[in-house]
């Protein structure tokens, strides 16, 4: 139920900004003043739908009411680690809002890399807090990830049950796998921006340097 909450209360500010983003193109220049506005409001549209609205309801809540019931098991593997994935969504997304409020220059905070605002750098700790919300989402969602796997593994019913729990098993697979990478770009990001190392290339609109 938690789960459901939260999601339904993100996909009323994820259609909030999308109806934001649609009357500026229905009518430019009258809602958004800026380039730079546009792109930390059409960026946060995508972070709110994808790590706060789409991944808690369809895997934090069909999932962990579905899969035990596909699997004939009293509950997931793991339920308390279920529980700190869940804690884990607020204060990502507590840490995703003081990005707006934290950034010097319009868009810092919620464009992910500068160049797409026309900025080379982003003052302010805006994407030190974003970066952090992305961290904290990544591991609600690997924490999840990793107690339907257990539970899938766990259960003597996987081989007699439907199509269901083996969907369930190949995209929390992907998830772990894939949710690192993500991690380890943002890091570099992260890196670059405190540390002055050299990991993308602003100048070729912030592609990673791989030479």
């Amino acid at each position: 139920v938690s789960y459901y909450i939260f999601g339904i209360s993100m996909g009323v500010v994820g259609a909030s900004l999308s109806f934001y983003i649609r009357s500026t193109l229905m009518t430019p220049g009258s809602t958004m003043t800026t380039p730079e506005l546009y792109n930390f409001v059409v960026t946060a549209h995508g972070l709110v739908m994808i790590f706060f609205f789409l991944m808690p309801v369809l895997i934090g809540g069909f999932g962990n009411y579905l899969l035990p019931l596909y699997l004939q098991v009293p509950d997931m593997a793991m339920p308390r680690l279920n529980n700190l994935s869940f804690w884990l969504l607020p204060p990502s997304f507590g840490f995703f809002m003081l990005s707006l409020t934290a950034s010097v220059a319009p868009s810092c905070g919620w464009t992910i890399y500068p160049p797409l605002s026309s900025y080379v750098g982003s003052p302010g700790f805006g994407m030190d807090y974003l970066i952090l919300s992305l961290h904290l989402a990544g591991v609600s969602s690997i924490m999840g990830s990793i107690n339907f796997l257990v539970t899938i593994m766990d259960s003597s019913n996987w081989g007699k049950s439907n199509l269901f729990p083996s969907a369930m098993a190949v995209t929390s697979l992907l998830l772990v796998l894939s949710l690192p990478v993500l991690a380890g770009c943002i890091t570099m990001l992260l890196l670059d921006r405190n540390f002055n190392t050299t990991f993308f290339d602003p100048v070729g609109g912030g592609d990673p340097v791989l030479i």
